[in-house]
């Protein structure tokens, strides 16, 4: 079974399908368009800080007239030593992989397909860009009723690609909203750091059910106070799956990988209730 995201409701596609590549295109798309697709369809609901977007157009008829119906966005790092830690790289020579989205309707062996032309697709627009770092979520997600609203994952797409399993990433505290989203770190970056953008995360987590900060208070401090408390629930994050792929074929690019990190691995982590909550 292969998963599947619309509007950010999860379906499952049947083992065994196979797509009609003559229906099928993969270019560039509009960085705009590209994040109101992911938006609508992610499970996040949020986007990244794109540098290259890469779309999936399938047409339905005779006359080649596609629609968008997969995203992979190629992205800056909210760390940039994860690219040197994972890819032995520096940062301008890794990018990572921070949106994979098909929808509902798109048979079940389109990921494999799609990614290796993605990554050709960046190649050609980034020369200097070598290596490429996915990570895969396998901590489920639930709402502040318990139902699930993400299963977890662990890089099933990115193992049928032959990525190489470099293990987990840090631990660390998460932040979930009522809905079960996450709170992300970009967000409360910008936030902490009086970014430009910061003012609408502000205005997020006040629609979750946060106070408005006051008048000339510091931000970091309201930003602390407002996660620690319902309806905001922090939980200790075991570390991401991560994958990394070469990209320019060269085995000196290979060689600077992160060695395999034994067998890939199969099943998500436990359910977010047996998790310990952050004690403060």
């Amino acid at each position: 079974m292969t998963q599947r995201w619309r509007e950010h409701r999860a379906s499952y596609r049947p083992a065994g399908e196979t797509i009609d590549p003559r229906r099928f295109g993969v270019e560039l798309v509009d960085e705009r368009d590209a994040k109101a697709f992911v938006i609508r369809n992610h499970y996040s609901s949020s986007f990244v800080a794109a540098r290259r977007s890469v779309g999936l157009w399938r047409s339905r008829g005779a006359v080649w007239a596609p629609e968008l119906v997969g995203v992979a966005v190629f992205s800056v790092g909210i760390q940039p030593k994860a690219i040197t830690r994972w890819c032995g790289r520096p940062p301008n020579e890794g990018i990572e992989l921070g949106r994979f989205v098909l929808l509902d309707e798109v048979e079940a062996n389109a990921e494999t397909w799609f990614l290796r032309r993605a990554f050709a697709e960046l190649r050609r627009e980034l020369p200097e860009v070598r290596a490429v770092l996915a990570y895969s979520d396998p901590m489920p997600r639930a709402d502040a009723t318990g139902a699930l609203t993400l299963p977890g994952h662990v890089g099933t797409i990115y193992q049928a690609h032959n990525g190489r399993y470099t293990g987990r990433s840090s631990r660390r505290t998460i932040f979930l909203r009522p809905s079960g989203g996450l709170v992300s770190g970009r967000a409360i970056g910008k936030i902490r750091g009086g970014e430009r953008g910061g003012g609408p995360e502000v205005d997020r987590i006040v629609a979750d059910g946060a106070r408005r900060p006051r008048l000339c208070e510091d931000l970091s401090t309201w930003l602390a106070e407002v996660l620690a408390a319902p309806p905001f629930r922090a939980l200790k994050h075991p570390g991401n799956h991560t994958y990394v792929w070469p990209l320019d074929g060269r085995r000196d690019t290979a060689a600077t990988l992160a060695p395999q990190a034994g067998s890939y691995p199969k099943i998500v982590d436990t359910n977010p209730n047996n998790l310990t909550l952050e004690t403060r």
